[in-house]
């Protein structure tokens, strides 16, 4: 009887020689399992590109991925042209220019170069007594609370360092009171470029 032959079971169930049997997956199932994980690899790995292509050709549609997370943060839209459609022009705007410091000559000057930049002139002379050597700054801006909408935002254009002022007036003239700071308008150039800054406002930042 061989070693192998359970006890008791005698020689029915013996087990002899020198090959026994070995209990092995075939090589066969074992390809196609490799064979079929490779496959689910290779189909994600093309789903997977294939996403990257779509969100390239369709654009970002303000869907951004933060640490591997999606946030529906969308950038702020452009901002639209009728806000700077509503500012006024340089000729739309009426200027009273009032002198208010000890130096003479300041209102006219001031006012020839604001015509050349073209703003309308309208009263020019020394500042009214609530006013003549008050004015700290290089310039006070007054005028009807309507004013603080665009004109002031124009006129301020032209000086560095005004400040505005509304009163009860119920006309659209707007008052340059030059103070005691005052040494010159800005140059052309630099009006210019604040002009053309102020029609053309940056975009808000996008709002998640």
């Amino acid at each position: 009887m061989s070693m192998l032959t359970p006890p008791g079971m005698g020689g029915k169930y013996r087990i002899t020689g020198d090959v026994y049997p070995r209990m092995r997956r075939p090589h066969r199932r074992r390809r196609i399992v490799l064979a079929s994980a490779a496959a689910v690899v290779v189909l994600g790995a093309a789903g997977w590109g294939t996403l990257q292509l779509v969100d390239v050709f369709s654009g970002d549609d303000g869907v951004k991925t933060v640490a591997g997370k999606q946030t529906d943060c969308k950038p702020a839209p452009t901002p639209s042209t009728a806000a700077a459609a509503t500012l006024p022009k340089p000729a739309q705007v009426t200027v009273n220019v009032y002198n208010a410091t000890a130096r003479s000559g300041l209102a006219k000057a001031t006012a020839d170069e604001l015509k050349k930049r073209g703003f309308a002139i309208g009263k020019i002379g020394n500042a009214p007594a609530a006013y003549d050597k008050k004015v700290k700054g290089a310039g006070l801006l007054l005028g009807a609370p309507t004013a603080s909408k665009g004109a002031f935002a124009v006129l301020g254009t032209q000086l560095a360092g005004t400040t505005t002022k509304v009163d009860a007036r119920g006309t659209a003239d707007v008052d340059l009171i030059i103070g005691t700071a005052f040494k010159a308008l800005s140059p052309k150039a630099t009006a210019d470029a604040a002009l053309v800054a102020l029609n053309k406002p940056k975009p808000a930042p996008a709002r998640c």
